[in-house]
């Protein structure tokens, strides 16, 4: 009789592969458009099930954010079949809906807290070299905007739907103080 291994398993072993870098593939941004300086990045990708008489039908919907990193952003929730459909549907709908953001210097230029749903984002304008000091959906955003010296807090709900269009809302309602005066006169 021949020597057989000890293990039950058929398996081959699994290839290792760290959490950061499953990190990094799953949130890996990309160029939108090689030609128009868009960056995408999918904040969210949920998967739901219908259940229909030969199974389970799924679909998906995909939180796109897209921005030039120049005050120009936006963002979209496509839905599809395939997860594939869902990111570019996103994707398309993001670049149709987007805002420009009022900036000073590399941050922000008053306090500010936006509202959507349960979910509440405070963000604070930072001295130069503080960074993005943020989490989850919020972050998303802000990079692709091009602020790089921001607080934020996500305050409320965690849902990352929720938080970025509470981000949206605080970055719409930014004025400069040109603006303001010119709105008194």
């Amino acid at each position: 009789m021949e020597n057989q291994p000890t293990s039950t398993s058929n398996k081959p072993p699994r290839a290792s592969s760290s959490p950061a870098k499953r990190e990094n593939r799953r949130r890996e941004e990309r160029p939108a458009k090689p030609d128009d300086g868009y960056v995408d990045r999918v904040v969210a990708l949920n998967r739901t099930s219908k259940v229909v008489k030969g199974g389970r039908r799924f679909s998906y919907s995909a939180l796109v954010v897209v921005g030039d990193r120049e005050g120009h952003i936006g963002y979209a929730l496509g839905k599809a079949n395939e997860a594939t459909d869902a990111i570019r549907k996103g994707n398309e709908m993001a670049r149709r809906a987007m805002i420009t953001v009022t900036m000073r210097d590399r941050t922000i230029p008053h306090e500010i807290i936006g509202h959507f749903g349960a979910a509440d984002v405070l963000l604070r304008p930072a001295s130069k070299g503080t960074g993005v000091i943020s989490g989850g959906g919020a972050r998303a955003v802000l990079d692709l905007a091009g602020i790089h010296d921001v607080l934020a807090k996500s305050l409320g709900s965690a849902n990352p739907i929720n938080v970025v269009k509470a981000t949206f809302d605080a970055l719409s309602k930014l004025r400069s103080r040109e603006e303001i005066t010119a709105l008194r006169q």
